[in-house]
């Protein structure tokens, strides 16, 4: 039986973010707002938006015992996730710092602390997590040796999906286990080395990453919605309801969720990418990551 719909194995930061006009250029000083302090880290987020929506989410993580490391637990609890898992200590908890300029454009550097304590122990002494998750979910902001070992410890018939950022070489152990690997255009460019492919559309750059080993691709495409390719089939592209973006902070993380969640209802890779892009949708009209996430109702009524 699968008590989890999803196990999420990823980061846990603290986000402290500063609005400003512009972003400033090498080696300028600008002006911001005042700062605010929100739960974050990809992993994090993740199991948030995944809990929110519905499904019964567990969280994979380490963060310091500090501050920080406790304004993420009471945040994943207040969501509904198993928070059972979660080492703490070992280093401070990671920790975000993101601009947002008055468009909701976001550029944001991260501090991994704790996170890059996460290691292949923790995730071999989590084997009864995964023998009872239904999908996997991993990102890039903890060390590749453990999201290659969370692949090595999936229970047999689950899904493993990787949104791989911040952007690295993928093993093929790796890349061959994604179903689907989700990234952005920026990602997409940065997995396949190059290779004279700026000039290509996403649907280029899909087949290009299904030719990888990847066994299916979904490409984000900010306000445009995402790309949906499998093996044989044809892309698709799913367009996204039009909103009024204030912060587009997590409206990845969020997708992210939302699509493996369903996947592991056993819908489509379409079907679960055109609720997903909603649920982005929806996150992108508030300020700040898991704050900015919509229950099921939220993203009916949107």
């Amino acid at each position: 039986m699968n008590d989890y719909d999803l196990l999420v194995v990823g980061s846990a930061n603290a986000d402290l973010v500063i609005g400003v006009e512009r972003r400033p250029a090498p080696g300028e000083t600008v002006l911001g707002s005042d700062l605010a302090v929100h739960p974050g880290g990809k992993g994090a987020n993740q199991a948030v938006a995944a809990a929110r929506l519905g499904a019964r989410t567990a969280l994979l993580a380490r963060v310091g015992d500090d501050a920080h490391g406790r304004l993420l637990l009471d945040s994943q609890r207040a969501a509904g996730v198993d928070t059972g898992a979660v080492r703490v200590g070992g280093a401070p908890t990671g920790v975000a710092l993101i601009t947002v300029d008055p468009s909701g454009d976001n550029s944001i550097v991260v501090s991994p602390g704790a996170n890059a304590r996460l290691t292949p122990d923790d995730i071999r002494d989590a084997a009864g997590l995964f023998a009872r998750a239904r999908v996997v979910s991993a990102q890039l902001e903890i060390p590749l040796e453990t999201v290659t070992e969370a692949v090595r410890a999936r229970a047999a018939g689950s899904r493993f999906v990787l949104n791989p950022s911040p952007p690295r070489p993928l093993p093929a152990e790796v890349l061959t286990a994604c179903d689907p690997l989700v990234l952005n255009e920026h990602e997409a460019r940065f997995v396949l080395g190059g290779d004279g492919l700026d000039g290509k559309d996403p649907e280029g750059r899909a087949r290009a990453l299904l030719a990888l080993g990847a066994r299916s691709v979904v490409v984000t495409l900010g306000a445009e919605g995402a790309l949906v390719a499998e093996g044989g089939g044809t892309a698709v592209r799913v367009p996204s309801p039009r909103v009024g973006a204030v912060d587009t902070t997590g409206a990845g993380d969020a997708f992210t969720a939302a699509l493996a969640w369903r996947l592991g209802r056993g819908e489509d890779l379409v079907t679960a990418a055109a609720f997903a892009v909603r649920v982005g949708a929806a996150a992108v009209t508030k300020e700040g990551a898991q704050a900015s996430f919509p229950t099921a109702g939220e993203v009916a009524a949107l």
